[in-house]
């Protein structure tokens, strides 16, 4: 794994020791947790953690679901708070800081690593080097280059029948199980596909979500997701506004959107103007064309129902038509010019 001491939080900082961490495991595991670091962080909204754009789009590359601990809570992340001050206790303090030189403390934190990985540890009764052995087959690869997003990236489904996209899972049928398949977003929807063939579609879920189809299995399916908690009058009232508003809220914090608390205060204070029934409609709507600003949502209500529903394209009209009698271009000759 990665020792090393930096002298800055920032993203690009962080995710170099993320990335180096991978390496040093030799494979991606199924959840990252961090803490709430701000250069991870892009807001948090009734409790639900929107990762920033750089940091969605490194999960994306390594396939892992990002995850955040809860705020003011030690035992949502105490197994890595333990090792940090192991660390400390066993490391740094014994070497007296080493002398407040970074390269001499990542040098010496390399080799401890290496010491004390393998040898057995009083919790689990194993050598956490053998263990890694054993777990390595677990995780997901390590990417390589891979095609851009525009032209699909390839994703193998498991045996829950899901493909991990984007840190979120999508449903496939039970036949294509252990298969490779294609995927892709178009419009929203993560198109799932094989030689150029579609599979299904799903509309686009937020990190850590989940789209399960019923049909693809023998049974019904409920999928999991994290509860809405609520921290202050305005999530309330939006939140209060139905599963709409939900729906809306999750799809917001999946891209990213600047200022999503403040957008969802301006959006609260249109209800009285326009009526609860035409606001949710609104909603509805904003979260189908992936539209997450108040002002977006002003639009659409003041467009009324003049506003355009476009559809998908249909099939070509065949059409079968008579055959009508014809004459060659020699019947229609003057006398003169024959």
């Amino acid at each position: 794994m990665a020792h090393e001491n930096t002298g800055d939080e920032r993203a690009e900082t962080t995710f170099g020791l993320l990335a180096e961490c991978l390496e040093g495991l030799g494979g991606v595991p199924k959840v990252v947790l961090s803490d709430r670091m701000a250069c991870l962080k892009g807001a948090v909204v009734a409790n639900v953690v929107v990762p920033t754009a750089t940091y969605v789009r490194f999960a994306t590359h390594y396939g892992f679901r990002p995850d955040f601990c809860e705020g003011a809570d030690p035992e949502s992340k105490g197994v890595v708070e333990h090792l940090a001050g192991y660390v400390q206790v066993d490391l740094v303090v014994p070497e007296d800081g080493f002398g407040g030189k970074p390269e001499v403390a990542n040098r010496q934190a390399w080799v401890w690593g290496l010491e004390v990985n393998g040898r057995l540890h009083s919790e689990i009764q194993a050598v956490p080097a053998e263990r890694l052995q054993e777990e390595r087959p677990l995780m997901r690869p390590l990417p390589s280059l891979r095609p851009a997003l525009c032209r699909g990236e390839l994703r193998k489904v498991d045996r829950l029948q899901t493909i991990r996209f984007g840190s979120a899972r999508y449903s496939v049928p039970t036949t294509w199980v252990g298969r490779t398949l294609e995927i892709m977003v178009r419009d929203g929807e993560v198109v799932i596909g094989l030689d150029g063939e579609e599979i299904t579609r799903h509309r686009l879920q937020p990190p850590g979500g989940i789209s399960i189809y019923d049909e693809h299995y023998s049974g019904p399916a409920r999928p999991p997701a994290r509860a809405i908690r609520v921290r202050t009058e305005t999530e309330r009232a939006f939140i209060a506004l139905g599963p709409v508003a939900e729906g809306f809220l999750r799809s917001a914090a999946a891209a990213g959107t600047p200022r999503l608390a403040g957008e969802l205060a301006e959006i609260v204070s249109l209800e009285p103007s326009w009526g609860r029934a035409q606001l949710v409609a609104a909603l509805e709507r904003a979260t189908r064309f992936r539209r997450f600003k108040a002002e977006d949502v002003r639009d659409i209500l003041a467009a009324g129902p003049q506003a355009p529903n476009p559809v998908s394209a249909g099939k070509t009209l065949q059409l079968a038509l008579p055959e009508a009698p014809v004459r060659s271009l020699e019947a229609y000759a003057l006398e003169a010019i024959r």
